[in-house]
């Protein structure tokens, strides 16, 4: 059987020791032949680094390494490229000074590899020395390849002062990319957001962004054809319907993708678990949901523009984009209501990213992150036994001992939504089925969730905006219900009331649909 290639990042290793690899490399041949600049952003964990790797191995005239693979046979092997590659990817650098210093180093390192003379100059100065000394001594163009272009802003992301100190180091080396356009032959930056070109390229407004192309989807990350028929030795007795529920749904406007990591690992322990998520997802963006007053349920539903989705700053972080950039909601539908002007629909991409950051979300939205589990256990075990007096105590008892001065300190439970995203997030976080906004002939059910032969429909108020009683009453008399009666389950008819004021439900109230 062939080994799974957990961790590794480089083609050497895979090809040469029968590790299982997914072909990819048509893609290499098609951006090598119709471009030279370009811009890929893509997830952490999405197999960005073995990408450039595979790339500098192509550049280089490693043919050995393609045996059996689409690119022996359709690359020229007869000429052979200096490869330049820089990698921000490794530990979290400090300050700018840090910054600088890694920047010289591997300047350094990539000289003496080539044995070239090293001199002593500003970043930007050597790269241009570099790039332009390398092209001569070896008589071809250079192939630049920068791994995790933006990683030393991100790690920043919550000390702004601090990021826009890194962004302008990375400009300054970046800045001077277009000017060495004689003496280059590929040029690709991968990351994982896209920063915009004023703020951080400067003059290279000739990158040619490939993260939202079609024909470039799958670049990263495997399709279930290619789960199915290159990881065919280790899938006996695997539920494939569930992994997609658990992996799948990466969408960039093509067919969706698995993340790999996820992928070799649940093959390698057969366990479902949040492999990615639990990596390195970023405090800092749990945060900035909650001090931003995100409703939650907008999470899995959101709509936006191309312009939300591909622009990204230090000094303005759209919430759009930082979620979709960092994979965390990716595209359910586009849509063209008119010529040239698309409508995304965001949501989660699996069963993964949706529990786990309701579940991480939970942690601010309430005083005592320790008994969320216990509280999500509880309302898992109601659901079950159609308990909904207790579901009412549940939700009450929890709301309840929330102090005061937790509201008082606290920004989150100040905007409308808050009562509302906590009650999902508990429900979101189980994994269980849920529909938003759920369409009826006779209007939209804030939420459904079925769990089993069970049907909950649950209607929101807020007691200082409409009349106590209105929710179950709207669950009554719309008929919401009809939509379920096919089934042989119970259905439940659940009004949800919130108080501002007081601080909690004031009213809980059901029957049978």
């Amino acid at each position: 059987m062939k080994k799974l290639p957990i961790g590794l990042q480089n083609l050497r290793e895979m090809r040469t020791q029968g590790y299982v690899y997914v072909d990819k490399t048509a893609h290499i041949a098609r951006l090598a032949e119709e471009g030279k600049y370009y811009f890929l952003a893509r997830p952490r964990r999405f197999g960005k680094s073995l990408l450039v790797d595979t790339l500098a191995e192509a550049f280089a005239g490693s043919r050995e390494l393609f045996e059996g693979l689409y690119l022996e046979h359709h690359w020229d092997w007869t000429r052979k490229y200096p490869v330049l590659r820089f990698d921000f990817s490794e530990g979290v650098l400090p300050d700018r000074v840090l910054l600088d210093a890694t920047l010289l180093d591997q300047l350094r390192f990539n000289h003496d590899r080539y044995g070239l003379a090293w001199e002593e100059a500003p970043v930007h100065i050597a790269l241009a020395r570099l790039v332009r000394n390398l092209r001569e001594a070896a008589g071809q163009p250079v192939v630049l390849l920068i791994d995790e272009y933006d990683k030393p802003i991100l790690d920043h992301l919550s000390e702004p002062a601090l990021a826009r100190a890194m962004r302008e180091g990375l400009r300054n080396f970046y800045s001077v990319i277009k000017s060495l356009d004689p003496h280059l032959k590929f040029v690709l930056l991968t990351g994982v957001s896209k920063f915009s070109k004023v703020s951080l390229f400067s003059g290279l407004n000739n990158l040619k962004d490939v993260t939202l192309d079609p024909r470039t989807a799958t670049l990263c990350g495997y399709t279930h054809a290619e789960l199915v028929s290159a990881f065919a030795a280790h899938l006996d007795g695997v539920d494939l319907a569930e992994v997609k529920r658990w992996y799948n749904g990466y969408n960039f406007l093509g067919e969706p993708v698995y993340n790999p990591f996820d992928i070799l690992l649940y093959l390698d322990s057969r366990a479902f678990r949040p492999y990615w998520f639990e990596t390195g997802t970023p405090t800092f963006l749990i945060n900035l949901l909650a001090e931003r007053g995100f409703f939650t349920p907008n999470l899995a539903r959101l709509r936006t523009g191309l312009e939300l989705l591909s622009t990204f700053d230090v000094d303005h972080i759209a919430t759009e984009a930082l979620l979709f950039q960092t994979g965390y909601l990716t595209i359910r539908r586009a849509e063209e209501p008119i010529r040239g002007y698309w409508v995304y629909t965001l949501g989660y991409p699996n069963h993964e990213v949706e529990t786990s950051l309701n579940a991480s979300l939970l942690s601010v939205y309430t005083d005592d992150p320790s008994k969320s589990f216990s509280h999500r256990l509880r309302l898992l075990e109601l659901l079950l036994a159609d308990d909904l007096a207790g579901l009412k105590d549940l939700f009450h008892a929890l709301f309840a001992s929330i102090p005061h001065q937790w509201y008082d300190n606290n920004p989150i439970s100040r905007y409308e939504g808050y009562y509302a995203s906590v009650f999902y997030s508990h429900f979101a976080a189980l994994g269980l089925d849920i529909v938003l906004e759920d369409a009826t002939n006779h209007g939209r059910i804030d939420m459904t969730v079925k769990i089993q032969d069970r049907i909950y429909l649950f209607e929101f108020k807020v007691v200082e905006i409409t009349p106590e009683g209105d929710a179950l009453r709207q669950l009554r008399d719309r008929g919401y219900a009809e939509k379920y009666r096919a089934g042989s389950g119970p259905i439940y008819l659940i009004g949800v009331e919130f108080s501002r004021d007081r601080r909690n439900l004031v009213g809980f109230a059901w029957e049978h649909g």
